[in-house]
This record gives C-alpha cells, structure tokens and sequence, in this order.
C-alpha cells in the first residue's frame, strides 16, 4: 500500500521488504536499482513532526551542547534538536543522495548490511549537498579545529535495519578523533560501550540531534544501532577526519 506524505511529497512511502543474503548465480534477488545506475530508492513509512515546520539551518553558537564524559578521557557533546526544520532536510537529503546497499561477508556468505548508504569526501570534488549540509561541516570544524574532509550517510528504513558494535576506523596517527554525527528522521537509540564490553550507554538520536565524540571515545568506545520491534527512519551523516581506506575493505555495492 502507498502512502502520501503531504508535508513532503517528494518521498515516496511505503513498507520495504526485510534484508537478504546476496544469493549465488541464478539465485532471485529482491528489488534493486538498474545496474547502471547503481542506486536503491528508498521506499519509507515517515511521519514528520508537527513542531519542526522552521526554515532548515542550525545553532552555530552552540549554545545548546552539553559535555557528558564517559570516563577519564572520553567524551560526548550533545545538542537536542541542534538542526533546526530538520524534517524538510531529512526530504532533501532522501531525495538528493546516491542510496546504495553494501554487501559484506558473515561467516561462510556474503550478507547484504540492513541500511543503505551513500558516502561524501571532500576529495571526490563533489559538493556537499544540500548546502546546509556543507555549512554544518564548515562550521563543525572550526569549533573542533580538524578538518572534517568525509560524511558518511547512513538510512536505518525501519526497526529492521542495523549497525552491530563496531568503531569507526580511523588513521591510527590521529590520537583523539572527533567524530560528529547529524541524525535526521524518527528518533531511534544508539548505543556506546567500552571496547570488548561492559555497560552500555544509549542516546536517543533523531530530529536534528547533534552528538560529537572526542577524546578517546573511538579508541576506547565502540557504539551500534540495534535493531527494535518498530521503528520510522533515521538518517545519520556522520562527518569524520582522518578516515582509514580499510574501514570498506571487504565491502561492495549492489
């Protein structure tokens, strides 16, 4: 069944089907964008706000954040609702991005990862765009003196999409890595521990939230998206630095 968003008719919304092993040769494969193009349209259920109907832009005094240290040398900044008309982004963003899905090999097969993706570096030449998205990581660097040269955008469809603990890789010559992500879309949890385990601390993300890691935090730390029961989309532009080649080794387009 279709279902219109009047707020935002440019997205076309409905359910999609679960993720799927990469079938061998002959195999059936579920929907996917013409090989040419390369691309997946991402089909969603998104309800937007009724209080976030401001011009799209953002706090550039930062008057908002709030440092949470998770131990002696980790911490968090976090702005609720740092990006203002964050619904009428989330739109664009959907609709202007390069949605792929990546493949990556679990055990004895090679799964497809239950989000879709599309990456940014400041080398390929491209713009960043919407602007905004642009001026966010202009202005993120110079709050964090490093240049932020990468934005990763990750879009969780619905409860079943996922990201298991993982930490970002990282060029191993920068010490203290600032890592800061822009969540978009329906709130949903993401969740840090200490490297190897331990108690877990969960931030719910969604609707312009900012979150910065600094210090030691993606050295110490690693941090997932679990998968829940229900749940609107979410998407993550995850601006980086120093980002290692490695950290897609392994991993293809489909």
């Amino acid at each position: 069944m279709m279902i219109w968003c009047s707020r935002h008719p440019e997205l076309r919304l409905r359910g999609r089907p679960a993720g799927r092993p990469v079938p061998r040769r002959g195999g059936v494969r579920g929907p996917r964008a013409p090989a040419n193009e390369g691309r997946v349209t991402p089909t969603l259920a998104f309800q937007p706000s009724l209080f976030d109907g401001a011009p799209t832009g953002f706090d550039r005094s930062y008057s908002a954040l709030e440092r949470l240290h998770l131990d002696s040398t980790s911490w968090i900044d976090w702005a609720r609702g740092w990006v203002r008309g964050s619904d009428a982004l989330f739109a664009q963003v959907i609709a202007s991005r390069p949605w792929g899905e990546r493949t990556r090999w679990m055990y004895d097969r090679r799964v497809v990862e239950p989000r879709l993706t599309a990456p940014w570096s400041l080398g390929s030449g491209a713009p960043l765009e919407p602007a905004v998205l642009d001026e966010i990581r202009v202005s993120l660097s110079a709050r964090y003196g490093v240049l932020l040269d990468s934005a990763g955008f990750n879009l969780y469809r619905d409860g079943r999409d996922s990201v298991a603990w993982h930490a970002d890789r990282i060029v191993k010559e920068i010490e203290h890595p600032i890592i800061a992500l822009v969540s978009l879309g329906e709130p949903r949890k993401l969740l840090l521990r200490p490297r190897g385990g331990g108690r877990s601390v969960a931030f719910l993300l969604g609707r312009g939230d900012l979150l910065v890691c600094g210090g030691t935090t993606h050295r110490a730390w690693e941090h997932c998206v679990p998968k829940v029961a229900r749940a609107g989309p979410r998407i993550s532009v995850a601006y980086r630095h120093g980002l290692d080649p490695r950290a897609y080794a392994g991993k293809r387009s489909v």
